[in-house]
């Protein structure tokens, strides 16, 4: 199972430098096995050229120890650990610094939800988290980025609620969030549809910068075309695609 989720983590990781959100050695992907107690995520400051499944490292889901591979986890790992430990759903965590998101990420706005485009996959708002304080920052910086996402998703309220989901931010329903002041992250119930989320949120932040920019005023879309978007093809009696 480690070896077939690392394969599965590199791929997500070279798909994720494929599609243009990262430069550099910017940004990361991880998995998670549950049963096994593991989370595979990319090494730290390697370059995704050359990339192989074997540079992967897996580190213990319940501490963040090395568990196997030869190289330093990525240093965004202890936020990755806060999202699995919290959302029991996400297979898959990409953190990104993706020019359009992380520009709502530093105006420290969510992005709304303007068209049907966005209602495709978020059911309200991409939320923005609060500024983290003095004391996260400079005490466990890296895993206090994700207890201040967790609290997002805790405390904050849906746009609307909708039939068969809860009104609260499920994070299988929001699938990304803003950390404010610094980027994106996105996530999914694989490694794939995590990168595939965090590709989708930076074309809807795109989009929404656009539309702004050409009509200031401009508000989200009525409740009711939100959730019928949204709903067909992700409720329960979803008819979008082949399923």
């Amino acid at each position: 199972m480690l070896e077939e989720l690392k394969k599965q983590v590199c791929e997500a990781n070279l798909r994720l430098a494929a599609s243009g959100l990262v430069i550099e050695t910017w940004g990361n992907v991880s998995g998670v096995d549950r049963p096994g107690d593991a989370m595979v995520i990319k090494p730290s400051g390697v370059p995704y050229e050359g990339m192989t499944p074997e540079h992967m490292v897996a580190v213990s889901l319940a501490t963040g120890a090395v568990l196997d591979g030869g190289l330093k986890p990525s240093s965004d790992m202890p936020t990755h650990l806060e999202l699995y430990r919290a959302f029991g759903g996400v297979g898959g965590v990409v953190h990104t610094h993706s020019i359009f998101a992380t520009a709502w990420a530093q105006a420290r706005k969510a992005i709304p939800p303007l068209g049907t485009t966005h209602a495709d996959y978020f059911c309200g708002p991409v939320p923005c988290t609060r500024p983290m304080t003095a004391e996260e920052i400079l005490d466990h910086y890296e895993a206090n980025t994700g207890k201040v996402i967790v609290e997002r998703f805790s405390g904050g309220l849906q746009a609307a609620a909708y039939r068969g989901l809860e009104a609260t931010l499920d994070p299988l329903v929001t699938p990304a969030v803003l950390v404010a002041g610094h980027g994106p992250f996105a996530w999914g119930r694989s490694p794939q549809q995590a990168v595939e989320n965090a590709i989708v949120l930076e074309h809807l932040a795109h989009l929404a910068i656009l539309t702004l920019g050409i009509e200031p005023y401009s508000r989200p879309i009525s409740q009711e075309l939100l959730q019928k978007h949204f709903l067909r093809k992700h409720g329960p009696g979803r008819y979008y695609g082949q399923d």
